[in-house]
C-alpha cells in the first residue's frame, strides 16, 4: 500500500490533498464516519489555540475542586449529609478533568488522535460517565433543596446513609450507560478535529442512533425536568413566606417579623441560590453539545470540525465553574477555608461578629438538612 493508505506519513506531506477523515492513523481509520470526508484538515493554529484553552481550563479545574474536595472532606463543620453532593460533584468535575484534557492538548500537538482505537474508547466512556454524574448529583442537590424548603418538618431530613445510597445508585445507573457503547449500542469515535472521542452521532442506522435519543432522556431532559420542578416549588414556597411575612408585620405594626429559624432559612434560600446558578450553568455549558449530537442523527445542521471541538471543550469548561461558584457563595467554606489555606485568601479577614454569625446560621442549616 502507497503512502496515501498511511495517513500517519500524511502529516508531512501537502494536506491540502487530503481530507480530514484521511488524515488520522491508519489503526483508527474504520472508526471515522464518512461524514468527515467533506472537510480538510484544520489549520494548525486552531489545534494550538484550542490546546492552550483546555490546557487553563484543566489546570483551574483540577486545582478548584481539588480544594473543594480537600475542604469539605477536612472539616467536620462541612461533614453534613447534603454536603456529600457537593464533594461528589467535586470529584465527577475533577476526573472529567483529569481524563479529558491532557489527551486533547497531546493529540493537538500532532494533529490527529495518536493513542489508538482502546483508549478513544475509554476516552469517550470516561466523558459519558462522568457527565452524566454531575448532572444527576446537581439533580440530587435541586431535590434535596426542595426537600429541605418546601417540605420542611413535613418530610423526614436527608441522612448520611441516604446520601451514600443515592450516589450509589447515581454512579451504577450512570456507569451502565456509558458501558453499553462499547458492547454494541452505538459506539465511541473520533470527532470535530480528531483530537477528542464521543458517541457516533452520525450512525445511519436507528439501532444506534437510539442509544443517544434514550440516553440524552435520562442525562438530560429527566434531570431538566426535576430541576425545574423543584426549583418553580422553591421560588413559589419563598415568594408565600415572604408575603405571609410582611402581611403579618403590618398587622403587627413591625417592621420584621424574623427570628432565628427564618435566619437559618433564609440560609438554606441561599444555597438553594447556589445549586441553581450551578446547575444553570451546567445546562448552558453541555445544551451546544447536545444540540450537535441531535443535529448529527437527524442532519439538520451542518457540523463543521471547528464547531464541534468547541462544543465538546465548552462542555468540559463547566467543571471549571462549580468549585468557583460553591467556594464563593456556601456560608461556611471560605472560613474553613481561611483555616486550611490561607494563602487563597486574597481578602482580609472578617470580623469575629460575622465569623460568628456565620457559624451560628450554618450549624442551624445543618441542623434542618
Amino acid at each position: 500500500m502507497d503512502n496515501y493508505g498511511y495517513p500517519e506519513f500524511k502529516r508531512f506531506n501537502d494536506r491540502r490533498n487530503i481530507s480530514l477523515a484521511e488524515s488520522v492513523p491508519a489503526e483508527i481509520f474504520h472508526m471515522i464516519d464518512s461524514y468527515w470526508y467533506q472537510y480538510p484538515p484544520m489549520e494548525p493554529m486552531w489545534f494550538g489555540i484550542i490546546g492552550f484553552v483546555i490546557s487553563v481550563l484543566g489546570v483551574m479545574s483540577l486545582t478548584g475542586n481539588f480544594v473543594v474536595i480537600y475542604v469539605f472532606t477536612s472539616a467536620k463543620t462541612l461533614r453534613t449529609p447534603s454536603n456529600l453532593f457537593v464533594v461528589n460533584l467535586a470529584v465527577s468535575d475533577f476526573c472529567m478533568m483529569f481524563t479529558m484534557f491532557p489527551p486533547v492538548v497531546l493529540n493537538g500537538f500532532y494533529g490527529t488522535w495518536i493513542l489508538g482505537p482502546f483508549l478513544c474508547e475509554l476516552y469517550g466512556l470516561f466523558g459519558s460517565l462522568f457527565g452524566c454524574v454531575s448532572i444527576w448529583t446537581m439533580t440530587m442537590i435541586a431535590l434535596d433543596r426542595y426537600n429541605v424548603i418546601v417540605k420542611g418538618i413535613t418530610k423526614a431530613p436527608l441522612n448520611i446513609k441516604g446520601a451514600i445510597l443515592r450516589l450509589a445508585f447515581i454512579w451504577t445507573v450512570c456507569g451502565c450507560w456509558a458501558v453499553v457503547p462499547l458492547f454494541g449500542w452505538n459506539r465511541y469515535v473520533p470527532e470535530g478535529n480528531m483530537t477528542a472521542c464521543g458517541t457516533d452521532y452520525f450512525a445511519k442506522d436507528w439501532f444506534n442512533r437510539s442509544y443517544i435519543l434514550v440516553y440524552s432522556t435520562w442525562a438530560y431532559a429527566i434531570p431538566l425536568t426535576l430541576i425545574i420542578y423543584s426549583y418553580y416549588h422553591i421560588l413559589k414556597a419563598v415568594r408565600v413566606h415572604e408575603a405571609a411575612m410582611r402581611e403579618q408585620a403590618k398587622k403587627m405594626n413591625v417592621q420584621s417579623l424574623r427570628n432565628e429559624g427564618d435566619k437559618a432559612k433564609s440560609v438554606e434560600i441561599k444555597l438553594a441560590k447556589v445549586a441553581l446558578c450551578t446547575i444553570a450553568l451546567w445546562f448552558v455549558a453541555w445544551t451546544p453539545y447536545s444540540i450537535i449530537n441531535y443535529a448529527g442523527i437527524f442532519n439538520s445542521l451542518s457540523l463543521s470540525p471547528l464547531s464541534t471541538i468547541c462544543g465538546s471543550v465548552f462542555a468540559k469548561a463547566n467543571s471549571v465553574c462549580n468549585p468557583i461558584v460553591y467556594g464563593l457563595s456556601h456560608p461556611k467554606y471560605k472560613q474553613v477555608l481561611r483555616e486550611k489555606m490561607p494563602w487563597l485568601i486574597c481578602a482580609d479577614p472578617p470580623s469575629t461578629a460575622q465569623d460568628t454569625k456565620t457559624q451560628a446560621t450554618t450549624e442551624m442549616t445543618e441542623s434542618t438538612a
